[in-house]
């Protein structure tokens, strides 16, 4: 293992680092998901306000949770661009109130209410109104399930509903939007994805338990031993865990440890410390894999000042 206790590491990674703890890290997808209990969740600020609404039982294998984001502009703040980081999951995405456009390199595209599939790349979002959105986030083995799709087919895909679901997809999105509150939002998807649930057939459960441990497991785990846990050959628990994860397990399992590293920016850890017990080995992969799946330095991600970052005072 190369040696990462000196100090030039510690330079390179603290560039720019002034951690500045009371801030909300709304790049992950919103929140740290680990901090999602099967309780509502609130966190509000003077204005916004952010909550997460549990699942029912039959929907907690693959829905990981339900959220809600609303904010209110002001003539100081007369814009919120939000950068979506690349995540291992897929979130079902409703603007009920204002909708966000996406910034690209080549102008602003429409951002409608649609799926964002799990990806391995960030996107950026800008919003010029007050505005609410309701959202799914669901485990990518999910998605064969509900969508009758192999993940491994919808990877870096973003689709609006009537795109993706046809007239099932616009009806949805419809009572969605004349819903009087989020929750009966949650219980209209709800019933929309039991629905497509119960009409499907079930998949290698084995391999949604090792999605399931990858994510949740916090253990730095080789694609070999993890293939050997669940007695596969490691090119036959490559192709099916690419078929329900969406990416092979080495880049899935770098995606987890991305985000590994975020949910442990809370604590009073140094970057270093915090790349080290995620399983990064040196400076030069902690920082390929930041500016990969966010578009930001570490020493500036992590500062509290990127696109995203709210404060709670």
């Amino acid at each position: 293992m190369a040696d990462i206790s000196g100090d030039t590491w510690e330079g390179v990674l603290n560039e720019d680092y002034q951690p500045q703890k009371s801030k909300i890290n709304l790049n992950f997808k919103l929140i740290n998901r680990e901090t999602a209990k099967p309780s509502i969740q609130l966190i509000r600020n003077q204005k916004m306000r952010y909550y997460t609404i549990p699942p029912p039982d039959i929907l907690k294998p693959y829905v990981r949770f339900f959220w809600v984001l609303e904010h209110e502009l002001t003539v100081e703040q007369p814009e919120y661009v939000y950068r979506s980081i690349a995540d291992g999951c897929t979130e079902m995405v409703f603007h009920y109130r204002a909708t966000f456009d996406e910034l690209t390199d080549s102008g602003q595209n429409a951002g409608p209410s649609g799926i964002q599939f799990q990806s391995s790349r960030y996107r950026r979002f800008v919003a010029r109104q007050s505005f609410g959105i309701f959202g799914a986030y669901i485990y990518p083995f999910a998605v064969p399930r509900f969508f009758r799709i192999p993940s491994s087919e919808t990877s870096n895909l973003a689709l609006d509903y009537d795109t993706f679901l046809g007239r099932p997809g616009r009806e949805l999105e419809e009572q969605i939007m004349l819903a009087p509150d989020n929750y009966h939002r949650a219980r209209i998807l709800s019933d929309f994805l039991t629905d497509r649930l119960q009409h499907s057939t079930p998949k290698d459960d084995r391999v949604a338990t090792a999605i399931r441990q990858v994510i949740h497991s916090n253990q730095n785990r080789t694609v070999t031993q993890l293939a050997d846990a669940f007695n596969l050959s490691v090119r036959q628990f490559d192709r099916r865990f690419k078929e329900h994860a969406g990416f092979s397990p080495k880049t899935y399992l770098r995606l987890v440890r991305l985000h590994d590293a975020i949910q442990q920016y809370s604590s009073n850890k140094s970057l270093t410390q915090i790349a080290l017990d995620c399983g990064y080995y040196d400076q030069s992969h902690f920082i390929h894999d930041v500016k990969a799946f966010t578009g930001y330095h570490p020493g500036f991600y992590f500062s509290g000042k990127a696109e995203g970052f709210i404060s709670l005072k």
